[in-house]
């Protein structure tokens, strides 16, 4: 996909070695529900670079991830299983960066880890908040930030997609569903339709990414479109939005269909309160339907290094692809999350710092 190249250029002491300040971003206030992001929501702060004591890490974060949910996240309360970000604080979220300092631990200056302490030049972690990533396992460490395990645990064990099957990815053109449709193929779906919300995002779901059909969201009736792109019916769903889109999915369901749920974007990225959408449970009901929740963090870690494994040889032999728009320096982090949150990009959003 396409990367956003940016003339930011890094601060100097935010490039070499340990030095006295690095920089974070804090957030200064709340969004208003239901108004775009601004750049006054944000704070870019230079603070004193901190010293780990044993048992601790000092990692210098190389390139983050912003997702949805960090929209979510902005609001004072929020119906996700996360914290929400403080006034006053840096933002967090996934990022991957090399130790710098770790006393009395098993990390060692130069390893590479995962963590969740991003929108921060330099992270004070705990060892055991750290995830060391296996050098070598993917072409490049950035796909760690990719949100492939929640697409493959969709795909898996939340749809339990089959040989055959015909199967629809709501929100196909975000982080999670440029990877479901893939991970469809590999578990031998026979159709593979998603929904986007512009012409060009149909296109590189089409042309790039594998989908044999694309409905557009604003083009007409989801469900009309949809039965239109999957006449023999839909026997497996990975749902990202919600909405009308789920309700479509279960309109045009067969016999024994299995729905995933994996997010609520069509609630997350408006800002707008609590998801609901309404479900015909007669339908579930008398054509046998499960609709299943699933989330990644709480059920199933297991999979995520089944999906690593299963990634690197994927990208490695060109079968499998990592479509992501990459953005350089820390300053850029909120604009990174205003275009992810308007549906500027394809596939995950990260800032290289």
């Amino acid at each position: 996909m396409t990367t956003a190249p940016s003339n930011h250029r890094h601060a100097p002491h935010a490039r070499h070695g340990r030095l006295r300040t690095h920089r974070e971003i804090r957030l200064a206030a709340r969004p208003a529900p239901g108004t775009p992001l601004t750049d006054d929501l944000f704070e870019v702060v230079e603070v004193p670079t901190p010293s780990p004591e044993p048992g601790q890490l000092l990692v210098r974060t190389g390139v983050m991830s912003v997702t949805a949910v960090m929209r979510t996240l902005m609001d004072e309360t929020t119906d996700v299983p996360m914290r929400p970000f403080a006034l006053g604080e840096p933002l967090y979220g996934p990022a991957i960066g090399e130790v710098v300092s770790a006393p009395g631990t098993g990390f060692a200056p130069g390893d590479l880890v995962q963590h969740d302490l991003g929108w921060r030049e330099f992270a004070l972690l705990d060892a055991s908040a750290a995830q060391r990533v296996a050098p070598g396992l993917l072409p490049d460490p950035a796909a760690y930030l990719s949100q492939g395990p929640t697409a493959w645990m969709g795909v898996t064990r939340g749809a339990e997609v089959r040989p055959g099957d015909t199967v629809f990815v709501s929100g196909a053109a975000g982080g999670v569903g440029s990877l479901a449709g893939q991970a469809a193929r590999l578990r031998g779906a026979r159709r593979v339709v998603g929904s986007a919300g512009s012409q060009r995002k149909a296109d590189i779901l089409r042309e790039e990414l594998g989908y044999d059909a694309v409905v557009l969201r604003g083009a007409g009736s989801i469900e009309e479109q949809l039965c239109a792109a999957a006449p023999e019916g839909i026997d497996a769903v990975i749902d990202n939005v919600g909405g009308e889109q789920l309700q479509a999915s279960i309109a045009v369901a067969n016999r024994g269909a299995r729905i995933a749920l994996v997010g609520a974007l069509s609630t997350q990225l408006a800002g707008s309160g609590s998801p609901t959408t309404a479900i015909d449970t007669f339908s579930l009901l008398t054509r046998g339907i499960t609709l299943r929740g699933t989330v990644l963090h709480a059920d199933h870690l297991d999979l995520i290094p089944e999906w690593y494994h299963r990634f690197g040889a994927g990208l490695r032999a060109g079968t499998l692809t990592f479509p992501h728009s990459r953005l350089h320096g820390l300053d850029n982090a909120p604009r990174a999350l205003r275009e992810l949150v308007k549906g500027d990009h394809v596939g995950a959003v990260l800032v290289e710092l």
